[in-house]
């Protein structure tokens, strides 16, 4: 399984890369891999307000469909257009070309309660 060092994650295998006032979000490799070949995502207008821990985006492979969650609270500043046409991206650049979404956190303290990189390994190394 591939990590981000420098991004922090959720137990439900969400990535959350933090720049500046800006967060970056996508999948880990650990849940594209578990998902199979990704064949269609649904992800939310910019403006768009979430709580941390609610569905944002819909992610669907050819085994099953699967809710992403922010992994912080905040408002939807950019979405991912290339995942329209490509959403194989999330599968080979999991933590490059394959973000989902980015936005301004409401609550930057709950970056301090998400799973370090090494913290999240042994999470989903129990799967």
């Amino acid at each position: 399984m591939k990590l981000d060092t420098n991004a922090k994650y959720r137990p439900s295998h969400e990535w959350v890369r933090k720049d500046g006032t800006t967060y970056t979000v996508g999948i880990s490799d650990h849940a594209q891999e578990a998902l199979g070949d990704i064949v269609f995502v649904e992800l939310p207008a910019t403006g768009k307000t979430f709580k941390q821990g609610e569905a944002f985006a819909v992610v669907e492979s050819v085994k099953a469909a699967s809710d992403v969650y922010l992994p912080m609270s905040g408002k939807i500043v950019a979405v991912n257009g290339d995942l329209e046409g490509a959403p194989e991206l999330m599968n080979r650049e999991p933590y490059a070309g394959g973000w989902l979404v980015k936005f301004e956190a409401t609550s930057p303290a709950e970056w301090d309660g998400l799973l370090a990189p090494a913290a999240y390994e042994a999470e989903a190394s129990k799967e």
